[in-house]
């Protein structure tokens, strides 16, 4: 699979506060959050693969060339009815935080803060680009493509990040994994969408819902407030 390159237009303003924690009602410097979104934006080297595999419900295996077999139960529920799985992988590079160590260093901590947010809001639409054309693509072969999934999501444990990113070809977007299972840049994302024949996508299982009540992960600053 060629790797994508999707265009980032914008960095989006409210995402972002969100995403540093402030919520909607916080009096925050307009042009401090615009200064953190442009850089963003500007910062970002946008860049996503993706391989596509049989899935096989009766095993809950991932038919890959080393076949990876599914255990939690959260990630296994997803995947209900699933024929095929993209297994993809997006990162936004190391510039921008590379530059949020440079704010911090020079103590301009309110700033850094924002950036790091923004860049968090540009790889979730980064994300997004590539769904997008993940979903194209299987329309054309006459499947539905559900929502994605990440480790560390909804109980699946993160201990699966290096067998996902190796099955997503990750290394070919300079992404990698760090003992304690973290992606390098940070600024990456992981997951897996189940591709679905249309009769069955009318009526996808509720876990497609990934709304922010059905993940136990504490502490998320990206937390829905609604959901709070």
């Amino acid at each position: 699979m060629p790797i994508y390159h999707p265009r980032l237009i914008t960095v989006d303003l409210d995402e972002t506060k969100r995403y540093a924690g402030l919520g909607s009602k916080a009096n925050f410097s307009a042009a401090l959050l615009t200064e953190a979104c442009t850089q963003a934006q500007l910062l970002a080297t946008p860049k996503g693969v993706w391989q596509v595999y049989v899935y096989d419900q009766d095993s809950h295996t991932i038919m890959s060339p080393n076949p990876l077999s599914l255990t939690a139960e959260s990630i296994i529920k997803h995947l209900s009815g699933a024929v095929e799985v993209a297994v993809m992988a997006v990162t936004i590079g190391q510039p921008l935080e590379q530059e949020v160590s440079n704010l911090f260093s020079r103590d301009q901590y309110t700033l850094g803060l924002l950036l790091d947010a923004a860049g968090t809001t540009a790889v979730e639409a980064v994300c997004d680009a590539v769904c997008s054309v993940i979903s194209g693509q299987a329309a054309r072969t006459g499947l539905t493509a559900g929502r994605r999934f990440s480790p560390g999501y909804g109980g699946w444990p993160v201990d699966i990040q290096p067998e996902i990113l190796a099955l997503a070809s990750g290394a070919t977007i300079d992404l990698s994994v760090t003992d304690t299972k973290m992606l390098v840049p940070r600024k990456s994302v992981t997951a897996v969408i189940g591709l679905y024949p249309y009769h069955q996508a009318l009526s996808l299982p509720h876990q497609q819902e990934l709304s922010c009540d059905k993940c136990g992960q504490p502490g998320c600053h990206a937390r829905k407030e609604t959901d709070r």
